[in-house]
């Protein structure tokens, strides 16, 4: 007779299946009723026409819903349509092409997600992606976070950025997700589905500090404002004397000044090592890109880099970048 050991516990895989359907369904349950179904109109000649489509999540009762950039474009506005078969006439209140994320509002009370916080997950983590890309049949798929810390090149004209701590994930984004809610095993929004990455790999633009700042910003102003630089660099480990100098193992290495920049104006150089920008510690790309906040614009800040063996501090005016 084969030993216990080779025979399969079969209660005990399907006590495991049904408690991750129960989640997945939990999740369904609580987020389908505030993700919306876009159809993006345009103006032309004679009346509208479709311009796109996509998922948008509902943040709070009054109207207003989160989604992403690239689904409304340069429109004005839409209808979005809910499972209890609601179809509502949406406004752009604003968008931000460089973290592709947009706010846009209906006139009509809804059920509102709650956001999370995507810099507790982890790699592993459950995660399900919500959309609602067929108008009132709302689409779920389950996975886990394959990678967190991707990158995500975005554009708004001549000016691009990279969106950073982007959460890739093997929950497979329909056609039309796009604006959908990811979420964790309790219902909250920690990202709002982008991309396809690859077969069977999805991006969400993560839901943490910079992103609630910017999604703040759209709601009362319809645009988020960003200082600007001026130097492109990278992320990198600090070298033995430099690390022993500053008690610090990363910095972002300046790898080019633009001519003309508040950074060119100061006195930066390729090779610098940025360590700090008004007081705050600067250890990746990530967060550079944070400390460049709109109440930062026209303000003499002061940069620190280690260069040629020695601490220096600069004196940077930042001024707004342009889109």
């Amino acid at each position: 007779m084969a030993p216990d050991l080779l025979v399969p516990d079969t209660g005990a895989e399907e006590e495991a299946l049904d408690a991750y359907s129960r989640i997945v369904t939990r999740v369904a349950e609580r987020l389908i009723p505030s993700v919306a179904s876009l159809r993006v109109m345009r103006r032309v000649r004679g009346g509208r026409s479709l311009a796109g489509a996509g998922s948008a999540v509902a943040i709070t009762p009054d109207g207003f819903l989160l989604t992403s950039a690239h689904v409304v474009g340069s429109a004005e506005g839409g209808t979005a349509g809910f499972v209890d078969g609601r179809e509502l006439p949406f406004d752009v209140v604003g968008t931000d092409p460089l973290s592709d994320l947009a706010v846009i509002r209906v006139r009509g009370d809804l059920l509102p997600a709650e956001l999370g916080d995507a810099e507790r997950l982890r790699v592993g983590q459950l995660v399900v992606a919500v959309g609602n890309p067929m108008g009132f049949e709302g689409s779920v798929t389950a996975g886990v976070v394959s990678a967190l810390g991707r990158s995500l090149p975005t554009r708004d004209g001549r000016t691009t950025r990279v969106v950073e701590n982007v959460i890739q994930t093997d929950a497979a984004l329909n056609p039309g997700n796009s604006g959908g809610a990811l979420a964790d095993s309790s219902g909250r929004v920690v990202g709002i589905n982008t991309a396809v990455a690859g077969v069977g790999l999805g991006l969400a633009v993560p839901i943490d500090r910079t992103t609630r700042r910017i999604i703040a910003a759209l709601m009362r102003e319809g645009r988020f404002r960003r200082a600007y630089l001026g130097i492109a660099g990278g992320t990198r480990p600090l070298p033995p004397l430099a690390a022993r100098a500053t008690g610090r193992e990363r910095a972002v290495e300046v790898v080019e000044v633009i001519e003309g920049s508040p950074a060119a104006r100061a006195g930066l150089r390729p090779e610098d090592l940025v360590l700090e920008l008004d007081g705050e510690r600067i250890e990746d790309v990530g967060d550079l890109q944070a400390a460049m906040v709109g109440e930062r614009i026209g303000r003499t800040v002061e940069v620190k880099v280690f260069r040629d063996g020695q601490l220096r501090s600069l004196p940077v005016t930042l001024r707004e970048l342009d889109g």
